[in-house]
């Protein structure tokens, strides 16, 4: 596809409906488990199953199923609309600032605290790598990694992004399954009522782990910025080409309705990935890590991780862990920077800056990006050091991003999603579950923070 922002007449074609065919088009939805898999589950999820135990279980299962019904809205979107995230944001009513709406200012707003998750992550790249090789400085291992993650992204095409984005995520989830399997034959082995105990949501959460709780919830499964991402890789893969620009008749409903299909096998499957991954984590942290009351924080965050794979399958598996977790973070930084890069500029052309639909404007602002944002990653980890509490303070504000989010799926799904491609009741129950649980969320971060800010003065 020359510009897959363009809806090309020639490129009109039905969905496949066997496996085989599906199999072609799926993607998108294993792109956003890349980033998923390397913040939330090694860092967010492990330090809240540090803290908490198994009791707090139900809080990372909830956080994975019940937010990708609002993804299939932004994805339903994109399908049968063609548009980018920003064009459809800019639609939403309310006031507009020059020529963004309210929500894309919003967003930029709120995208000033996110970079912080993004530098406990490159930071944790880092850590890893000089465990691996001491004599070489953290500092030093970080500003090797941000260029070469800005020239992977820099001229990188989707079928680039999708294929790294697999085989990234795709070793280290066998080695923790590995581990997981591997605890059971130690002095930390879990058992049939821990687990239980983690799945039982009326037992509640520990008053100290809630802000824990809160940001986990906003950083596992797909967060705000993922779901808004979700549109371009629908958009790149060709789906919106494919079931062509918008008509009122019955072969483009066809179409429309058969490539929404394809686009739901494509976010299920992989929502049961990075589902079984977190789940892993979170139990390896609480078997693990809770029972020996270790915390993982500072520059110590890594080796802390590691103890999860050495007491579980020995000493040996130490380098094993710090390769697959150098996989699996560097995963986060290549496709957060393929996601941001592509955001951004498009939030820049909703508000009139650049014009994201014109090639060349949009490969040189995705191209600038690519070298901007990890350099402003590192920069952030030398003045924190911390990538625990950096992780963790992206993943608080990513729940806020997600209440936007909502806005703008309840939006699409209400008055944007035409009548004929209108979904089942069951389909509908689940996306206010969603919603729901998406604003309890919401509704209870500002209470924490509201009794923080009390304690403080």
């Amino acid at each position: 596809m020359n510009n897959p922002y363009e809806l090309d007449p020639a490129l009109v074609s039905p969905a496949p409906t066997s496996w085989k065919g599906m199999l072609r088009y799926l993607g998108p939805g294993f792109i956003l488990s890349a980033s998923i898999v390397g913040s939330g589950e090694l860092i967010a999820t492990t330090a809240l199953g540090a803290e908490a135990g198994f009791v707090a279980m139900w809080v990372i299962l909830v956080s994975c199923l019940v937010k990708v019904f609002v993804q299939l809205e932004f994805g339903k979107h994109a399908i049968h609309s063609g548009e980018t995230t920003f064009q459809a944001f800019n639609q939403i009513p309310g006031p507009k600032f020059g020529k963004g709406n309210w929500a894309t200012w919003l967003w930029l707003i709120m995208m000033l605290i996110k970079p912080l998750q993004v530098g406990g992550i490159i930071g944790g790249v880092g850590l890893v790598l000089n465990i691996l090789v001491p004599s070489v400085p953290v500092w030093i291992w970080v500003c090797i990694i941000a260029p070469i993650v800005s020239l992977m992204i820099f001229k990188g095409k989707y079928g680039f992004i999708e294929k790294l984005s697999l085989i990234l995520i795709g070793g280290f989830a066998i080695f923790t399954v590995a581990c997981v399997i591997g605890v059971q034959y130690t002095e930390f082995a879990f058992s049939k009522s821990d687990i239980i105990e983690g799945l039982s949501f009326w037992n509640g959460i520990p008053v100290a782990v809630i802000g824990v709780a809160i940001a986990a919830f906003g950083i596992t499964g797909v967060g705000g910025d993922e779901v808004m991402a979700y549109n371009y890789w629908l958009l790149e893969k060709g789906y919106a080409a494919r079931a062509g620009k918008r008509e009122d008749t019955p072969e483009w409903e066809t179409r429309a309705k058969g490539w929404i299909r394809v686009m739901y096998w494509d976010a299920f499957l992989s929502m049961l990935v990075y589902t079984f991954m977190t789940l892993a984590f979170y139990i390896l942290g609480a078997a693990i890590l809770n029972a020996q009351g270790l915390k993982p924080e500072g520059f110590e965050t890594v080796r802390t991780l590691s103890r999860m794979y050495t007491d579980s399958l020995g000493g040996w598996a130490e380098i094993a862990f710090l390769v697959g977790a150098f996989f699996v973070l560097f995963s986060t930084l290549f496709s957060a920077l393929a996601a941001w890069s592509r955001l951004f500029s498009d939030a820049f052309g909703a508000v009139g800056w650049i014009d994201y639909f014109d090639p060349k404007s949009r490969a040189r602002t995705i191209g600038f990006l690519a070298f901007f944002f990890p350099a402003l990653w590192a920069a952030l980890f030398f003045w924190f050091g911390d990538p625990v509490f950096m992780v963790l303070a992206g993943g608080a504000i990513t729940a806020a991003i997600l209440l936007l989010v909502v806005v703008g799926a309840v939006h699409f799904r209400y008055k944007r999603l035409p009548a004929s491609l209108k979904p089942s009741i069951f389909y509908d129950i689940g996306f206010w579950i969603s919603v729901l649980s998406i604003a309890f969320l919401a509704a209870l971060a500002v209470v924490k923070a509201w009794e923080k800010f009390q304690s403080e003065i």
